[in-house]
């Protein structure tokens, strides 16, 4: 090592550091900036007081003065030591680094409980980056964390970038002129602006990361080789095989051409900066070329090296430093152990991987994450005929993933559908909320096998979870992506979406020539929810082709018609081709899907192709009816979710967010470990947020019964609490009804003889809630998903039946109408043989407020409302369990960073 290098764990120790500076370690990020590299933001440290030296030497005269108001060419060590200690609570600094140098500052003082002064010193040489702008989110997201909602700040008029800032922030600012300072203030609390502002910069700078790594104009292949069997030699082959149309440089330390292309000793040989740069080395060597590259400006890495997680714990231990380093020099890394990528656009014609044939052009967007798949899924392609636009194959995923390129394909006008093969997922709150942006520009198809156990493959970072494989199935509904099991599906219902257009409903006609065929589609269509409204008609054997194209014609031209299923087997007297042919021009001139199994039938080649509209079509063929209407019916849920209203988030009134905190900050203070509360504790806690719980009085003995009976009012309810009885099917441990004294009294005794040991006078006493429909209605904090809002009708349906839907938060208000009427049970909630209907709008604010609590408090491990009472006059919240515990540090935490 150099004198004066930095080592490969500097940044481990600036994070410990930080850390026991009494900095949460949430506070800590990587994050993608504006021209798409990789900055670090953290706590501030005593140890930055050199850092903040150097910083500020090289800030121009005018910067320092916009900032300090003042010519401070030379900071005294008391500026140095109020800069770098402070509190983490009154006093907050950030720091953005890159490759261990500070290149922005952010920083805030409290000026009274609600409110603090902010100000920030962004290098001279790294601005117009948006390194302001992310210091500000990250700020603003500490600060409500803390209490804080409002942020004031002096500044210069003549320093306009930091006035656009936060202007541009999606804050209402205000501003007020005084000694020719301009006095900023706004609220902090997060608005739809505001929010979609940060969404749009992260979209933005994690797509323009993706363009750098997807349209190079500089490759680097660093393990070139000139065996001709090397991994390096094949790839350059294919490099050169698909006609990239960037400069290409072969890096090897003794030849001088490689494949007739001239070679380069080492990468800072290379007459110009190098885009991406393509790792074929051993991993053991890995580390060394990746500094190099650092050191040498290269933007991005593709490394398709294996022997790394996947290989044991000491590829695991080797995998962490690669990314450390990668991140430190500000680069995006895709691999190790990556398959590598396509780009087919003609002004790129990129095929880096070890795939020597590939599909043609085309408008399908792919992702998979181990090469083996990645050779599936370009074969499964070819052999269907499907052109791609971009694959990528993100091998172990140590950076970029599925998340990166779906950020990319929402603006990509030459992709129309993306497909994605998942074995694992590392941020799936992120993953929802840039799949539902996807999707509702273009189709997402995700085959999801291995990902709803979590079982990750060798060499994934990933965490645990412990939701069911219902909860990932509902998260991925919710974000409008089609969920298929295997990639044969995939390319099923990639064929139709590519070919044909959406349909409009889920109407279907059913057209061919056999009553066998014709009866098998309806069944299929009955089976997926599809309705049938015209047919199944069936030609006589002898049809001619015009009578197959009449029949077609009228089943299109049907009103109630959305899609049509042509299923035919060898006609009599009409030639194979006379049928393809009659199906293409029907087709053709009708603006609706259709999808054709031709059993049996000489091959479809090209003569299902046509041209509509001046787009090229065609109409997909099937190898059986069902395989076409399994795709039918998810493009048709697909199509239908579009067409719904999204809905508008759920924000309830009557919310004190800082009552809530302050309460579970107490809890946590005696039991650092975390606890479960008491009945009056969780009333407290969940009051906070509009949910009020019946009060219930835990009672020993009858005469304390009688009293609790008559504080309360009659009539009363008296259960068992014993964890035996509770769980019981039937009303074992209860009695209700209970009118008097007298009452309670008989009650007692005959629960008491009844339970025996198992009650063990183990009793509350609640007041009679009117007859309803008991639910149960609970929020979870998972390691992997962050909150999750479970919903289900009490009893059977719940503990026997597992009938249990699941919702993701932030919730819209359509999403929790979803959730209620996911259950099978949900009928009984709308008056089932002849009972009264709940109150719905009741039980759906009820399951928001829930929501809101769960998604601002990751504190809390559980909370089970249960039972809840919903009636025709409203809810009643009859018991309430809670369980807090310190918070797990969430992948998604509402402010900028990398997955």
């Amino acid at each position: 090592m150099e004198r004066g290098e930095p080592s490969d764990d500097t940044d481990v120790m600036e994070r410990v550091a930080a850390r026991s500076a009494g900095a949460p370690v949430e506070w800590e990020a990587d994050v993608v900036l504006r021209d798409g590299t990789v900055a670090h933001v953290r706590p501030i440290t005593p140890d930055d007081a050199d850092g903040i030296r150097q910083f500020h030497s090289r800030q121009s005269a005018e910067s320092i003065y916009l900032r300090f108001f003042a010519p401070l060419r030379e900071l005294s060590e008391r500026d140095i030591h109020r800069f770098t200690h402070v509190d983490h609570h009154d006093r907050v600094a950030l720091v953005a680094t890159l490759d261990g140098e500070i290149i922005g500052i952010g920083r805030y003082d409290r000026i009274d409980p609600t409110s603090a002064e902010v100000a920030f010193n962004i290098s001279d040489h790294y601005q117009g980056k948006g390194i302001g702008s992310v210091m500000l989110e990250h700020l603003a997201a500490i600060a409500q964390e803390l209490g804080i909602n409002r942020f004031v700040a002096e500044v210069l008029p003549q320093n306009r970038k930091m006035l656009t800032v936060f202007k541009e922030a999606g804050y209402e600012v205000k501003h007020h002129i005084e000694d020719g300072v301009v006095e900023v203030s706004f609220d902090i609390s997060p608005t739809e602006k505001s929010k979609a502002v940060q969404l749009s910069r992260e979209h933005r700078a994690e797509s323009r990361s993706m363009r750098t790594i997807l349209f190079p104009e500089r490759v680097a292949i660093i393990g070139a080789s000139r065996r001709e069997e090397s991994i390096g030699a094949l790839v350059m082959r294919n490099i050169l095989a698909a006609g990239y149309q960037g400069q290409l440089y072969p890096i090897h330390r003794e030849a001088e051409h490689i494949q007739g292309v001239r070679a380069y000793p080492s990468i800072h040989d290379v007459p110009a900066p190098v885009d991406l740069a393509i790792i074929v080395v051993p991993a053991a060597q890995a580390l060394d070329v990746v500094k190099d590259c650092g050191k040498a400006g290269v933007r991005a890495l593709l490394v398709m090296s294996a022997g790394f997680a996947e290989a044991g714990e000491e590829g695991v231990r080797l995998q962490e430093k690669l990314r450390r380093r990668v991140r430190r020099a500000g680069m995006r890394i895709v691999g190790p152990n990556s398959f590598g990528l396509v780009n087919s656009d003609p002004s790129v014609r990129l095929n880096a991987t070890l795939a020597s044939v590939i599909p043609g052009p085309g408008r399908l967007g792919l992702f998979a994450q181990s090469g083996a798949l990645g050779v599936a899924v370009l074969a499964s392609a070819a052999r269907r005929g499907l052109g791609i636009s971009v694959f990528a194959s993100a091998g172990n995923r140590v950076d970029v993933s599925g998340n990166d390129l779906m950020q990319y394909w929402i603006d990509d006008q030459e992709t129309d559908t993306v497909g994605l093969y998942l074995e694992s997922m590392g941020n799936p709150r992120k993953f929802s909320r840039i799949a539902r942006h996807l999707a509702t520009v273009k189709p997402v198809i995700v085959v999801s096998s291995g990902v709803s156990s979590f079982a990750a493959p060798p060499g994934h970072r990933t965490r645990v979870t412990n939701v069911p494989p219902q909860a990932f199935r509902a998260l991925l509904r919710q974000a409008g992506v089609i969920r298929v099991e295997n990639v044969h599906q995939l390319f099923d219902v990639a064929q139709l979406t590519l070919h044909q257009p959406l349909p409009r409903g889920d109407r279907v006609a059913i057209v061919g020539n056999s009553d066998a065929l014709g009866a098998l589609s309806a069944s299929a269509c009955l089976s997926w929810r599809l309705r049938v409204t015209h047919g199944p008609v069936s030609l006589p054997p002898q049809a001619s082709a015009e009578e197959f194209a009449a029949a077609l014609d009228a089943a299109f031209a049907d009103p109630d018609v959305d899609s049509v299923v042509a299923a035919f087997i060898p006609p009599l007297v009409t030639q194979d081709e006379e049928v393809h042919a009659a199906v293409r021009e029907v087709v053709a001139h009708h603006e609706k899907p259709c999808v054709a199994t031709f059993l049996g039938m000489r091959g479809v080649g090209d003569g299902l192709s046509y041209e509509q509209g001046g787009v090229r079509r065609s109409v997909p063929a099937y190898s059986m009816p069902e395989d076409g209407i399994r795709a039918l019916n998810a493009v048709t849920r697909y199509a239908l979710w579009r067409q719904r209203d999204r809905g508008t988030p759920v924000s309830p009134v009557g919310i004190d967010r800082l009552r809530a905190e302050s309460f579970i900050e107490a809890c946590l203070a005696g039991s650092p470990q975390g606890r479960a509360l008491t009945r009056e504790e969780a009333r407290e806690l969940l009051g906070a947020y509009g949910i009020r719980v019946w009060p219930a009085v835990e009672v020993v003995g009858v005469d304390e019964a009688v009293a609790a009976a008559d504080e309360l009012t009659y009539p009363v309810i008296l259960k068992s609490t014993s964890p035996v009885v509770r769980h019981q099917p039937g009303l074992v441990g209860v009695r209700g009804d209970l009118v008097d004294a007298e009452a309670v009294r008989d009650a007692h005794a005959s629960l008491t003889q009844r339970l025996g040991p198992l009650g063990a006078d183990r009793f509350v006493v609640q007041r009679m809630a009117v007859p309803g429909v008991s639910c149960v209605i609970r929020a979870t904090e998972d390691p992997l998903f962050g909150p999750v809002v479970s919903f289900s009708v009490a009893g059977p349906p719940t503990e026997l039946l597992g009938d249990v839907a699941h919702r993701i938060p932030p919730l819209t208000d359509v999403d929790v109408t979803d959730l209620i009427d996911g259950v099978k049970a949900a009928p009984l909630l709308s008056g089932h043989r002849g009972s009264a209907p709940v109150h719905r709008a009741a039980l759906a604010d009820l399951i928001a407020r829930l929501s809101v609590l769960a998604d601002n408090h990751p504190e809390l491990a559980s909370v089970e409302l249960n039972p809840v009472n919903a009636w025709t006059g409203g809810v009643d919240v009859l018991g309430a369990e809670v369980v807090v515990r310190p918070a797990l540090v969430r992948k998604d935490p509402g402010r900028r960073r990398m997955t």
